[in-house]
């Protein structure tokens, strides 16, 4: 005995109201990736500013909490990969090539490095993820290669800096510009 599935036929849209809901739910859904990706661009900003604040600062400014969520806390004895991978790109201030990122988190993360069979492989892989995540933006540099960079606003680095050395508060800079 066979149990034979039908699958129904889409039946056109006859009427002039189930277009118009169409059409709104695609304006909607294009309105919301917009949305989307200007506030993984703010949080990629708001996360390099406190890297840069633990940098100059010290870590112990930042509370258990955040420094969590920047990957920086001792949640594990040992980092994973991607936040290693994470923590280069959100550091390094400029677009990376996968081998630049690769000499990085083999200073910073020997141990990490060490277990992969092919880590340069590996680090691309997570590169190419992290901009499946809309963390990291990927293009070819000017010699044609292809580098990944930490997504965050335009001039955030260049906003954070002085704001610091002024003693006024980096977020107020960031947010004026």
């Amino acid at each position: 005995m066979s149990i034979a599935t039908s699958i129904p036929q889409p039946v056109p849209p006859r009427s002039a109201h189930v277009q118009e809901v169409i059409v709104a739910a695609e304006r909607e859904l294009h309105q919301l990736l917009q949305q989307r990706s200007e506030t993984m661009k703010r949080i990629g900003t708001v996360k390099q500013t406190l890297v840069c604040l633990a940098k100059v600062f010290g870590e112990d400014v930042l509370t258990p909490e955040v420094m969590r969520i920047l990957g920086r806390g001792n949640t594990r004895k040992q980092p994973g990969f991607t936040r290693a991978c994470r923590l280069v790109l959100m550091e390094a201030g400029i677009p990376l090539e996968a081998r630049q990122g690769f000499r990085e988190l083999q200073r910073r993360f020997p141990e990490l490095v060490e277990h992969h069979k092919d880590p340069l492989a590996s680090v691309t892989t997570v590169f190419n993820r992290l901009v499946g995540y809309a963390e990291v933006r990927s293009f070819p540099n000017g010699k044609g290669r292809r580098v990944w960079e930490w997504i965050a606003e335009p001039g955030n680095r260049e906003a954070l800096l002085p704001s610091i050395e002024d003693g006024m508060s980096p977020l107020t800079s960031i947010t004026k510009q």
